[in-house]
């Protein structure tokens, strides 16, 4: 019986003191302000999405370029390496 007491005293600090820092930052337009809090963090979501996002597709490209100058160096290698072996006319 006296941990229930304990356990629910502590609780109620815990909710008065959340109620009381909650009315110290954001005072009378607090559930306004939570709204506010959502949408910034939709958008901020939404930021980093579109940077995750981003972020792929250059490394991608990245990927693309070098894999197609590998692919024009072996190229070139084959093209050296037959003219070699090519005896001149």
């Amino acid at each position: 019986m006296a941990r229930d007491y304990d356990s629910q005293l502590l609780e109620s600090v815990g909710v008065r003191r959340r109620r009381m820092r909650d009315a110290l930052l954001f005072g009378v337009e607090r559930a306004r302000r939570t709204a506010d809090e959502r949408l910034g963090k939709v958008f901020a979501g939404i930021a980093i999405t579109a940077v995750l996002c981003a972020g792929c597709v250059g490394w991608s490209f990245l990927q693309h370029t070098l894999d197609k100058q590998k692919a024009e160096q072996q190229k070139q290698q084959q093209r050296q390496a037959q003219q070699h072996e090519q005896p001149p006319h």
